[in-house]
């Protein structure tokens, strides 16, 4: 392995040791449970999307006339985890795609998890509200907020290797195995009520864990490369996205935990 990707990953491993032992996962013991985590989730979900998005547009041409831009073997590695994460198999029989996101909503749907916030915050995008401006109208947990206003700070640094670095090392690949163990002894519990859930979790592991995991992690020893300064930068805000989704957590915890006193 790379040894500026090992340092990295050293450096930050208590944090996200933190979050992949979050106890945020052992509170979630029943389908209201699953709920509120999914009601939280569902933004770091979207954002990261956002972030792929963003190093599409940094990496690849999207404009026209088109272009040949940047390295042939980046516009590869990005555009391969943009199929996968934007046109998946869906969760129906008849080869139809959807993305990761879209199928999320209805696994929230299916659960009868609220998709309120969320959809709120698409209504003031559609109306033209900045990212900064609808986070802060739309009504959604503080703890989301927060994290979504990180994750756009990281974009809005233009920064190819800052944005690679959060998508590869913050991002969802920091769901434990237990907890998929959770979902589906909550799902056989609760038949078709978790089943699109849990078949989200099982491409995350299927496609996200394995294939795009190599994918970015090429994309960001590339992007770095031998600049100190890049790599530096890169650990700078990896450690925030870590500490971002540390506080995500808590805030499904506490939300949770307030359920269970009320």
């Amino acid at each position: 392995m790379n040894p500026h990707i090992s340092q990295l990953q050293s450096k930050t491993a208590s944090l996200s040791d933190a979050i992949v032992h979050h106890a945020a996962y052992t509170a979630i013991n029943d389908l209201e449970d699953v709920r509120i985590f999914m009601e939280h989730h569902i933004y770091a979900v979207w954002d990261f999307m956002s972030l792929l998005k963003a190093l599409q547009r940094e990496l690849t041409c999207t404009d026209i006339p088109w272009m040949p831009v940047g390295d042939g073997n980046l516009r590869y590695l990005i555009n391969e985890i943009v199929t996968g994460e934007e046109s998946d198999r869906s969760f129906e029989d008849g080869g139809s795609h959807k993305s990761h996101f879209e199928l999320y909503l209805e696994a929230m749907q299916q659960c009868g998890a609220s998709t309120k916030g969320i959809d709120g915050l698409f209504t003031f995008l559609a109306q033209k509200k900045t990212i900064n401006e609808a986070i802060r109208l739309a009504e959604i947990p503080e703890a989301a907020k927060q994290f979504l206003q990180f994750t756009f700070e990281v974009i809005a640094t233009g920064k190819p290797h800052i944005i690679a670095a959060v998508f590869t090392f913050g991002r969802e690949d920091l769901i434990p195995n237990m907890f998929h163990t959770i979902v589906g002894d909550i799902n056989s519990r609760f038949p078709n009520q978790v089943e699109i859930f849990k078949y989200y979790l099982d491409r995350h592991i299927e496609v996200d864990g394995d294939h795009h995991s190599l994918l970015a992690l090429q994309m960001v020893e590339t992007l770095c490369g031998n600049d100190d300064a890049k790599w530096n930068e890169a650990l700078f805000y990896v450690e925030g996205a870590l500490k971002s989704r540390i506080a995500l957590w808590d805030g499904v915890l506490t939300a949770i935990q307030a359920t269970a006193i009320g």
